[in-house]
C-alpha cells in the first residue's frame, strides 16, 4: 500500500523527532488499510439482495395477470432472481461505502480497538523506560483513529484530551493529504505530553523508532 511519498515520509519521522524534543513520550504513529475483513458483511449484503428481489418477482408475478411473463409463478424462477440479486448484493460489498454499512459500526469498533492493541504489542510500544510510550493508529477503511498511551501516558493525560490530535488526523484526511494530518497530529502530541508534565530527562534516549508503520492488512 502506497500512502506516502519518501518526502512525506521524511516529514513525518521529523515530526515526530521533533515532537520528541519537547517530551519524554515515544510517538508511534501507526496506518494500515484496514483493522478487520467483515466477511459477514457480503454475507448479509448478499441476503438482503436476494430477499429484495425475491420480493419483487413475487410482487411482479401477482401484479401482471397476463400470459407473457407467466414463467414468474414457475418456483426455478424465483429461486433464479433470488439467486441474481443475492450475487448483486454480495458484488456491492466491493464498494467501501457498502462494506462499511453492512459490517455494522459496533463491529468496526471492536476491530480497530483489537488491531490497535495488537499495534501497540508488536512495535512494542510498552518498551520505554518510564512506560511513556504512544500509539497513534489509523485504520483507514474503518474511518477511525485511535491513542493509545501507556500507563506513564495515561497517568497525566486525560482520553479526552487526544479528541483534538484525532481531529488533526480526520482533517488531514478529509483535506486529502493524510501525510499533513499526521504531522499536525504529532506536533500536537508533543505539545500536549509537554504541557503534562511528561518531560524530557537530561539522559533521555530515543527508544523507539521516529518513522510511520504501515500495514497493508
Amino acid at each position: 500500500m502506497t500512502l506516502f511519498t519518501d518526502d512525506e515520509l521524511e516529514r513525518i519521522r521529523q515530526a515526530v523527532a521533533d515532537a520528541e524534543t519537547r517530551t519524554a513520550g515515544e510517538i508511534v504513529p501507526y496506518v494500515v488499510r484496514q483493522s478487520g475483513d467483515y466477511d459477514a458483511a457480503t454475507w448479509r449484503a448478499a441476503s438482503v439482495g436476494a430477499l429484495a428481489v425475491g420480493m419483487l418477482a413475487l410482487a411482479a408475478a401477482w401484479a401482471y395477470d397476463g400470459w407473457g411473463w407467466g414463467w414468474l409463478y414457475s418456483s426455478w424462477a424465483l429461486a433464479l432472481a433470488m439467486t441474481a440479486g443475492g450475487v448483486l448484493g454480495a458484488l456491492a460489498t466491493m464498494l467501501d461505502p457498502v462494506r462499511r454499512a453492512f459490517a455494522g459500526a459496533a463491529s468496526m469498533e471492536t476491530s480497530v480497538h483489537r488491531r490497535a492493541a495488537l499495534a501497540f504489542v508488536e512495535e512494542e510500544v510498552f518498551d520505554t523506560r518510564d512506560r511513556t510510550g504512544i500509539l497513534l493508529f489509523v485504520s483507514l477503511f474503518e474511518h477511525r483513529i485511535e491513542v493509545v498511551g501507556d500507563a506513564g501516558i495515561n497517568a497525566k493525560v486525560e482520553q479526552a484530551e487526544w479528541v483534538e490530535v484525532v481531529a488533526r488526523v480526520r482533517d488531514g484526511i478529509r483535506s486529502k493529504s493524510l501525510a499533513d494530518g499526521m504531522v499536525a497530529a504529532i506536533d500536537l502530541c508533543g505539545d500536549l505530553l509537554h504541557r503534562r508534565g511528561v518531560e524530557v530527562r537530561p539522559d533521555d534516549t530515543d527508544e523507539l523508532p521516529d518513522g510511520v508503520r504501515v500495514r497493508d492488512e
